[in-house]
C-alpha cells in the first residue's frame, strides 16, 4: 500500500509570493481548513517545501 498524506491549508495566500499561491492552486486547495489526501512522492514533498509555512501535513 502506498503512503498517503493529508495536506491542510491552515494560512491565507493573500500576502504571499506567486509561486506559493501557483502551489497551493496546484494542490487544488482554495479555502483556509480545505483538506485533500494525496500520495506521497518526490514531487509532492517538493510542493510541500515550498509552502511549509501555510499547510498542515499529516500521515492518513
Amino acid at each position: 500500500m502506498e503512503k498517503q498524506v493529508k495536506v491542510t491549508l491552515i494560512k491565507s495566500t493573500i500576502a504571499c509570493l506567486p509561486k506559493q499561491k501557483a502551489v497551493i492552486a496546484a494542490l487544488g486547495l482554495r479555502k483556509i481548513n480545505h483538506s485533500k489526501i494525496f500520495t506521497d512522492n518526490a514531487a509532492l514533498q517538493g510542493q510541500l517545501a515550498l509552502v511549509s509555512h501555510m499547510v498542515k501535513v499529516e500521515n492518513v
